[in-house]
This record gives structure tokens, sequence and C-alpha cells, in this order.
């Protein structure tokens, strides 16, 4: 099960794509994927904002090197209307916790979470499921997504530290 978790992990971080539908702008993207035009245009090695429908844009940067599995994307936060009650893990949500929720991270996984824009990352602690579709990768507790500047849909990057 942890293996097939991984798997996926790993599928959700390379596969980060776009392919561009009629009526889109970089803008309309670069918004949705939580980047900046002048990014999605650097991370795409476009010079100019014209996109064809069909064309495949990257919204998700490259790896480093350093061989720890990672995903980047949006997170957000859930607090007040969880709190108190049971999560996938059994255990009682508190939103004061540092915690979080992945959709196939093993349940006890401890990843870090970098907010790129201050550069404060936390450490939580995979507890509950979710979130579930969406452009979101992980919902956050209330006290990881203050202690990281969070407190709206913010781009972030999670490196698994242990399984």
């Amino acid at each position: 099960m942890r293996l097939l978790a991984l798997c996926l992990f790993f599928a959700l971080a390379l596969a980060q794509t776009y392919t561009v539908k009629p009526g889109d702008t970089l803008y309309r993207i670069a918004k949705a994927h939580g980047l900046s035009v002048a990014e999605l245009m650097r991370l795409n090695g476009l010079t100019s904002e014209r996109i064809l429908p069909g064309q495949v844009l990257k919204v998700a940067k490259e790896a480093p090197a350093q061989g720890r599995p990672f995903q980047e994307g949006l997170a957000v936060w859930y607090g007040p209307g969880f709190h108190g009650k049971r999560t996938a893990s059994g255990e009682i949500y508190d939103m004061h916790a540092l915690t979080a929720a992945h959709p196939t991270l093993p349940i006890g996984t401890r990843v870090r979470v970098t907010n790129p824009k201050n550069g404060r990352s936390v450490v939580v602690r995979i507890n509950d499921r979710g979130p579930f579709g969406g452009r979101y990768i992980i919902d956050l507790s209330y006290a990881a997504a203050k202690a990281i500047g969070a407190l709206s849909a913010t781009r972030v990057r999670l490196e698994v530290l242990e399984e």
C-alpha cells in the first residue's frame, strides 16, 4: 500500500502539466496554478505570451536533485468546521496541531511544507485524507498554514521526510 501511495505521489509530482484549451490565456492558467505569468513563461521557455489550443505547458517547477520525493501545488487550510471531529487516522482533528490532509500519502508520513514566496516552512504529519479533486494538493491545519503565512490558497512545495 505504501509503495502504491508513493508511486501515485511521484506521478502527481511529475505529471503536473496543463493542456491549453480554446480561449485560455497565460494569465488565467498561471493564476489557476498559483504562478505568475513570468514564472509560467520561464518554466516553459516561452518568449511571447502567444499560446495555442492543444499546447502542453508545465505548471510545476522541476525537482532539485535532493533525492527526496516532492510535490508542488496549491495548499489551503481547514479549521473550525472540522475541529474536534474524527480524521481518517481515527484521531480527533485539532486545528492548532501541525497536521495535514493529503489524498495519497500514507497516514503518519511527515512532510516539510515550504512557502516559496517567503521561504517559511513547517513539518506536518499526515493524519487525514483530502483535498479531493480540484486544484489543491494538501489541506493544512490552521496552525500549519499560519506558520508559513498561507492563510489563503498558496503555492507550496511538499517534501516527504519520513513514512
